[in-house]
């Protein structure tokens, strides 16, 4: 398998490692690339401070490192620049224009915040510590609410589009492994599972249909490991399940880490790339450039 993670997070946001560290790691490792996607600023557009979000005033310095990386790299390990977008209702997006402008190889889009029943912006892959109180407080405890409120913002997010990969589908798993606050195999959720499955496929071919892909993109989802490096969840981001619906829609895959440290650069993927034969994958997507249109290339999952 080729070796590649451009979900990697290092010490400009919420990563335990510089730039140059996980770079040193990922060639060790044999990789092939490694992507930088720290999360983006949200402060000034959003009012939202937090501890894990890349702050405004480095943005041109993170920029500026990851390209310094690449040079230093070249010839070794292909190194690409980019950044995780949060979607939040109203307030940020991949597709915002001040993201857009930047010179990023690519855009991942994500959703952390929910909006509650009452508007409140609920953290949904928050430590226990903070998710179990949350949850109380703005969805009292009602995991179905919860659950339709991640997919309908995670909806949202595929049909403003912007973003080239699409990041952990199914994140409002990461606490229900230990809390059970909603069934994987209740027919409600299942359905919802199918109607996002679709809204992918459909971004992907109105992008085709519309030429305009620098903007629009062909989302690509991702498979990703973080939950299981971490040991929240015994399976990627997104489940099997999700995977055979992914297949039925011809929605290609790639694998990444969601990397925060250097030993995170690889982990699971054996088993990530076992759940895509299982749904009926032989191939993946690795990331192979470049800022202003992302490029993607298939190899096979056994290579």
């Amino acid at each position: 398998m080729i070796l590649s993670c451009i979900h990697t997070h290092t010490t400009f946001c919420d990563g335990a490692a510089d730039v140059e560290t996980m770079c040193a790691a990922a060639f060790a490792k044999g990789f092939e690339s490694i992507g930088f996607s720290s999360h983006a600023p949200i402060a000034a557009k959003t009012g939202i401070k937090t501890s894990w979000h890349l702050p405004g005033e480095r943005l041109a310095e993170y920029i500026d490192t990851v390209l310094a990386a690449r040079r230093r790299w070249a010839g070794r390990l292909k190194v690409f620049l980019g950044l995780e977008v949060d979607y939040i209702r109203g307030l940020r997006g991949p597709g915002d224009r001040d993201i857009l402008d930047l010179p990023l190889d690519y855009t991942i889009g994500a959703v952390h915040y929910v909006p509650s029943p009452r508007g409140e912006l609920f953290v949904v892959d928050a430590p226990e510590e903070e998710f179990v109180p949350g949850f109380r407080e703005y969805f009292d405890n009602d995991g179905e609410a919860l659950v339709r409120a991640y997919w309908d913002a995670y909806g949202e997010l595929i049909r403003a589009g912007g973003c080239d990969v699409l990041a952990h589908l199914d994140l409002v798993k990461k606490n229900n492994a230990r809390l059970g606050f909603f069934s994987p195999e209740d027919p409600e959720y299942r359905r919802q599972l199918a109607e996002t499955v679709d809204l992918i496929a459909e971004a992907r071919s109105l992008a085709t249909r519309s030429g305009a892909e620098t903007e629009s993109r062909r989302p690509v989802v991702e498979v990703n490991t973080g939950g299981i490096i971490r040991g929240r969840t015994p399976d990627a981001y997104p489940s099997l399940a999700m995977l055979r619906l992914l297949r039925e829609r011809n929605v290609p895959l790639t694998i990444n880490a969601d990397a925060h440290a250097p030993d995170h650069l690889g982990g699971a993927y054996g088993t990530a790339a076992a759940d895509m034969r299982k749904a009926g994958y032989t191939a993946m997507l690795v990331f192979d450039g470049q800022a202003g249109k992302a490029r993607w290339r298939e190899e096979p999952l056994d290579r």
